[in-house]
Formats: structure tokens, C-alpha cells, sequence
């Protein structure tokens, strides 16, 4: 095999596993009442770190501002997250976890590690996958 099909070859299966992952999630979501841009979102919200403001959201989401003050809103009006103004820049907000959506965010991601093909794979298998796919990811960030 070439580089370029091993190539295709890991963007196809990532692209596979994650619309697999995503279909299997639909029943939990639906009961959450979530779309799987506002599961995301509570995904990218860490509870043990400070909570990100608003333009930091949107660059881990790789959306705009208006989509994510649309998605804010809807995890607000659920009661998983509250917008309060940024104690580093007061011009702008942070989004925060109520316990409820915490709550509600570990659920996801357990149901999503769950869920996930990669749950199957053993764990040297698992180690290799998180090292190549962690690079990755730490290149994507590069300017």
C-alpha cells in the first residue's frame, strides 16, 4: 500500500467510526434532549478547569460566534450551562456548567466511549490509536 492510501485508508475509517458513533448516540441524545452540535459543546466545556469564554468555544467547536450563541442558548434554556461575564475580560463571556449539565456531560461521554467502535480494540491497540491520533490533532493546531 501507498502513503497516500494508507492515507485514505485512516481518513476514511475515522470519518466511519465517528458517523457510526454519532448514529448510535442519537437515541441518548434525543432523551437529553441534545443535538450532537450541543453535545459537543458540553464535551469541550471541562468542569475541572476554568470555565472558556465564548471565543474559545468557538474555536474548539470550529464554528462562529452566532452559531455559538445559538448553541449557548439552547444548553442555557435546558439548564446545563450559564453565561456569566469573564472575570479575566469583562467585555466578554464564559460559558459554565451547572450540575446539572455535568451531570449530563459525563453521561455523554460515557455512553460515547461506550458506544464507539473503539471501545472493541484492545488496549496496546488503544495506546498505538491515542499516540497517532493525539499527533495529529497537536498538528492540526499549528498555524
Amino acid at each position: 500500500m501507498s502513503d497516500v492510501d494508507d492515507l485514505l485508508s485512516v481518513v476514511r475509517a475515522v470519518h466511519e467510526i465517528s458517523m457510526v458513533t454519532n448514529t448510535r448516540l442519537e437515541p441518548v441524545l434525543g432523551r437529553l434532549q441534545l443535538t450532537y452540535q450541543t453535545a459537543q459543546a458540553l464535551w469541550a466545556i471541562d468542569p475541572d478547569r476554568p470555565a472558556p469564554p465564548m471565543r474559545v468555544m468557538a474555536r474548539r467547536l470550529h464554528c462562529n460566534a452566532s452559531n455559538l450563541t445559538f448553541i449557548a442558548k439552547q444548553l442555557e434554556g435546558r439548564g446545563y450551562v450559564v453565561r456569566r461575564r469573564d472575570p479575566q475580560d469583562g467585555r466578554s463571556s464564559v460559558l459554565e456548567l451547572t450540575a446539572e449539565g455535568a451531570r449530563v456531560r459525563r453521561t455523554v461521554i460515557e455512553e460515547a466511549l461506550a458506544l464507539s467502535p473503539f471501545a472493541a480494540l484492545s488496549p496496546p491497540e488503544l495506546a498505538v490509536l491515542a499516540g497517532a491520533l493525539t499527533r495529529a490533532a497537536e498538528i492540526a493546531e499549528l498555524p
